[in-house]
């Protein structure tokens, strides 16, 4: 109730520093406004016991809170209500496509690379609540995990379910790009983006990264690309007990083809980034976030009711109390 209250002009509020300064003239005055009369003796008059003087104080108690209420309709008491219509200008539909070869479970990220991973993009959706968002899979071959759309449960639930082992081994980063280009191709968002994420090279798949991104480019969709992986060597997957399930790991030398991932970044005007730990990784996709926004417009209607009349009123009621007592109960003490 009270956060819905305001005043439209309260610098009128200030004058209610007058009500004190009037009280103490009017206690200071109240002599000088009854006729006195001198006399050397009272003792030939009759004493009184009506308490109708005593109340006399009351008139101007009425005229203190009737200039109170002037001051607060001066001040302009209303309610407001405020109803909103959001706008969105341009949408984004956005393709994460998603390396999910073996070496995504090297540790030189933690717990490891995949699991860094679905933790950032989980975040990055929930940063998106008006943009659609698809999934694609790929290993030696890909798969759309979920087509684009604006429901985000259904996005983090793919993303959470992401894992090792779902296709054949390899790297086939044409193939993850060509079935993310697929996804958009018939988008008609005003913006489309694709985020390829592979911690390797291109080692399997019939379809050439650069002819699925000669593809991108003619569709005008912007491909962002992360190499995910440290400088240097990194515990690899090695084996893989076949009596406990357990994964062996060894030390092996990071290979990510950087070229190749500059190149599908500058011909769709997107960018390259290297990810070499869990906070850079982070890093890029909140710089991603930063750098593709939708654009909404926030409209907000006022209605306003206004409360003065009643203080007017009331200001009026007072001032009519102390006219009527002072010409009628009140006269002959006045």
């Amino acid at each position: 109730m009270l956060s819905n209250f305001e005043f439209h002009s309260p610098e009128f509020l200030w004058l209610f520093i007058l009500i004190p300064l009037l009280a103490i003239w009017f206690f200071f005055s109240r002599k000088k406004e009854s006729a006195q009369l001198t006399i050397s003796s009272i003792k030939g008059f009759k004493g009184s016991n009506s308490f109708l003087p005593k109340l006399k104080p009351l008139l101007y108690m009425f005229r203190l809170l009737a200039f109170s209420a002037l001051i607060i309709a001066l001040a302009r008491p209303r309610n407001v209500a405020v109803s909103k219509k959001t706008k969105t200008n341009r949408g984004i539909d956005i393709v994460m496509a998603i390396d999910v070869s073996a070496s995504m479970l090297a540790k030189d990220l933690q717990p490891n690379r995949l699991e860094a991973l679905k933790r950032v993009a989980t975040d990055f959706v929930n940063r998106r609540p008006n943009d659609r968002i698809g999934i694609v899979v790929y290993a030696g071959e890909s798969f759309t995990q979920t087509p684009i759309t604006s429901d985000k449960s259904i996005i983090k639930r793919t993303i959470s379910e992401i894992k090792w082992g779902q296709l054949d081994g390899g790297t086939a980063i044409g193939m993850g790009l060509g079935s993310a280009v697929n996804r958009l191709k018939e988008s008609k968002a005003k913006s489309k983006v694709i985020i390829l994420l592979t911690d390797g090279v291109n080692n399997s798949g019939f379809v050439d990264p650069r002819t699925a991104t000669e593809l991108a480019k003619e569709l005008n969709i912007k491909v962002y690309t992360i190499g995910i992986g440290t400088n240097g060597m990194a515990p690899f997957p090695w084996a893989k007990d076949p009596r406990t399930g357990q994964l062996s790991f060894r030390n092996q030398q990071v290979e990510i083809d950087e070229e190749l991932l500059k190149f599908i970044a500058k011909e769709t005007e997107g960018r390259y980034f290297r990810a070499t730990n869990n906070s850079k990784l982070k890093a890029i996709y909140d710089e991603i976030d930063k750098l593709e926004k939708t654009k909404i417009e926030e409209f907000k209607y006022y209605n306003y009711t206004e409360k003065y009349r009643f203080w007017v009123l009331l200001a009026g009621l007072f001032l009519l109390l102390e006219f009527l007592l002072k010409n009628t109960l009140f006269k002959s003490f006045i």
